[in-house]
């Protein structure tokens, strides 16, 4: 799999308009990879296993896009697109954080890495949800946000358990609602309003193979507006 991590650049419209709106940076994303405009089929779509996540870096403040893909993006139509004021659409070199390429990609390869039992920090925003029983009546099977603490833990440890992971230590950021639209031809565009949380913590890992099919698919629904992506790091040695 890849990893892409993008630095947009806060003074371009066009990112301004895709920090506030994911599901427009998610159909710019696309065309790094073969066909995979928002306009091809969805299995077209989803064969390239893309996934992202906005975030705000802790330690310089840049706003980054980590992408997540089965195949090598091609990210050369960003290089010089510029908006009508001229500034580039990704930060510009002398103003980046450190050394590394914008974007820079990396390859990697779970199968080589996990191990039964190995402890992992990771990171994943989520849209956590639930379908509406019988009781709902006319709206069952309606899916709704989970907003309760506790229920969203044990949302997590549910996808956990069906993933291949078990979780050992865990902080929760609710991050409120995310409002977007989904543009439709000849019509109004959908709006929607989507729950935000994001869970850090420690895991376990108990089955690696079932854990690398959770990181290649990602974990939870509204995948296009940038929630699903499981990102798993060295744990910091300070911690526990």
């Amino acid at each position: 799999m890849y990893l892409s991590r993008l630095i947009l650049n806060p003074r371009n419209a066009q990112a301004r308009k895709e920090i506030a709106l994911p599901y427009q940076l998610h159909r710019t994303l696309l065309n790094a990879f073969p066909v995979g405009r928002a306009e091809q089929p969805r299995s077209e779509v989803d064969s390239f296993g893309v996934l992202f996540r906005l975030e705000q870096s802790e330690r310089d403040g840049s706003i980054r896009v980590l992408v997540q893909s089965k195949v090598a993006p091609d990210w050369r139509f960003l290089q010089g697109k510029q908006d009508a004021r001229r500034q580039p659409y990704l930060l510009p070199p002398e103003l980046l954080p450190d050394d590394r390429p914008n974007p820079a990609v990396t390859e990697f390869h779970l199968a080589e890495k996990l191990r039964v039992g190995q402890i992992l920090a990771f990171r994943l925003r989520a849209n956590p949800t639930r379908r509406l029983g019988k009781a709902a009546g006319k709206d069952q099977g309606k899916r709704v946000g989970i907003y309760d603490e506790e229920s969203q833990i044990r949302w997590l440890e549910r996808k956990a358990e069906a993933g291949g992971f078990r979780i050992l230590s865990l902080t929760v950021r609710r991050d409120g609602k995310l409002k977007d639209y989904i543009p439709r031809q000849d019509d109004a565009p959908h709006k929607l309003e989507l729950l935000s949380v994001q869970f850090d913590g420690l895991l376990q890992v108990l089955d690696p193979q079932l854990l690398i099919m959770t990181v290649e698919t990602g974990v939870g629904s509204a995948k296009g507006f940038g929630f699903g992506l499981l990102s798993l790091a060295r744990p910091d040695p300070g911690i526990g």
